[in-house]
């Protein structure tokens, strides 16, 4: 009988599970690894929302980490596309190792209007259908993007794809299957227990801080407006990131949270972090060394201001810092990009930290710290871990 009774009761906190009803699983058939982790999630979860696609498996060799637009369109966004009109309460959709990260050919957003995450184009599913999305145009020396201004960008509000449009898209991955399981590992350890790590913020001097109090900079220097078309927006000065930082320490400190704000020039390690966040491998003091101490906390999350941090998720040599390292350090979450995104699209550490802490879940906190979807954004972890969710 108790048995049956604790069996009752947890079937009924699942059923009950306010995100359960709003989760979707993309499963890769033809890549076992997506297979496994795929069960593996949806078993400890609760959940039973999935679509199964057949496309390369990224997790095997790390040309197939990127898809053309063709066989990605016909593979992957026809069936995905073909389950979410008839259920248009998905709000979180959660991708496995061995889904490519990189879409090639892509008509009208990327680099050069061609290149750019699989998560993040999935991410954007409808936002041309909208009359309300803002598309934008990223420029640097030499350099030119089509993204999306993300609607959701510094809201208040939680998420809904009927108020926001588009869905919040994260992903298990890491160097091996085994790190991207256990991921799910630290997602639901951080939810037993009382988040007591700090958030460590290390800044780089050498770029300088703007004004802590004008941060976050918005998307754009006025209000969006559909009607007039594509706005161009450039790169942000580095100094501005620095004073994000500022400002999230400011706001944590308000509230009584732990929280490490660093303006040396030594790139630190730390551990048993709950937030994390640097400037990786572009930092002029980067210690390797000591990036690959850092460690976290259950439910700890990191972002890095590194253009490529996201290039791969197989083992490899040389190239920027990336946040494999993280996973495999125990990161419960950690945002990168498969292609240079410019340093307006990193995600703010105000906004994600301050979201973090007061509850919203790891999508909701990444999203809302972001500018733009249909880019080059890949958000790594469960969508729905939520460790200061009490």
């Amino acid at each position: 009988m108790f048995c049956l009774l604790v069996a009752a009761l947890s079937l009924h906190t699942q059923l009950t599970n306010p995100y359960l009803a709003r989760m979707l699983v993309v499963v890769n058939a033809d890549s076992p690894t997506s297979v496994d982790l795929a069960a593996d999630y949806m078993k400890k979860r609760g959940t039973t929302a999935k679509v199964v696609v057949h496309c390369q498996d990224s997790s095997s060799t790390a040309a197939n980490e990127t898809i053309a637009y063709p066989a990605f369109r016909d593979s992957v966004e026809a069936p995905l596309r073909a389950y979410l009109i008839h259920h248009p309460k998905i709000d979180f959709i959660l991708l496995t190792k061995g889904m490519p990260i990189r879409i090639t050919g892509s008509p009208g957003l990327g680099i050069n209007g061609t290149q750019l995450s699989l998560d993040s184009y999935i991410a954007a599913l409808d936002y041309g259908e909208r009359k309300d999305s803002v598309k934008v145009t990223l420029t640097d020396s030499g350099f030119a993007g089509t993204a999306w201004a993300n609607r959701f960008w510094n809201s208040n509000e939680r998420f809904s794809h009927a108020k926001f449009g588009g869905y919040l898209v994260t992903r298990l991955d890491g160097y091996a299957e085994d790190d991207a399981r256990l991921l799910i590992a630290w997602s639901l350890a951080a939810e037993r227990e009382r988040p007591e790590g700090e958030v460590l913020l290390d800044s780089c001097p050498s770029f300088g801080y703007a004004d802590p109090k004008t941060q976050p900079v918005s998307i754009f220097t006025g209000p969006p407006d559909p009607k007039a078309g594509v706005k161009s927006v450039n790169e942000l000065p580095y100094n501005t990131y620095n004073a994000d930082m500022e400002r999230a320490e400011e706001l944590l400190s308000q509230r009584k949270l732990p929280v490490d704000l660093d303006k040396t020039d030594t790139f630190l390690a730390g551990s048993d972090l709950m937030g994390y966040c640097s400037w990786g491998s572009n930092d002029s003091h980067f210690d390797p060394a000591n990036y690959k101490k850092l460690r976290f906390a259950p439910g700890g999350i990191a972002e890095t201001a590194v253009s490529t941090s996201a290039r791969t998720f197989l083992p490899t040599t040389g190239g920027q810092s990336l946040i494999a390292d993280l996973v495999a350090q125990r990161a419960t979450g950690v945002k990168g990009y498969c292609d240079e995104p410019l340093l307006q699209a990193i995600a703010s550490p105000s906004i994600l930290f301050d979201r973090y802490t007061r509850g919203w879940t790891l999508a909701e906190s990444y999203y809302a710290a972001s500018r733009f979807v249909g880019w080059q954004d890949i958000v790594v972890g469960d969508p729905i871990c939520q460790p200061y969710g009490r």
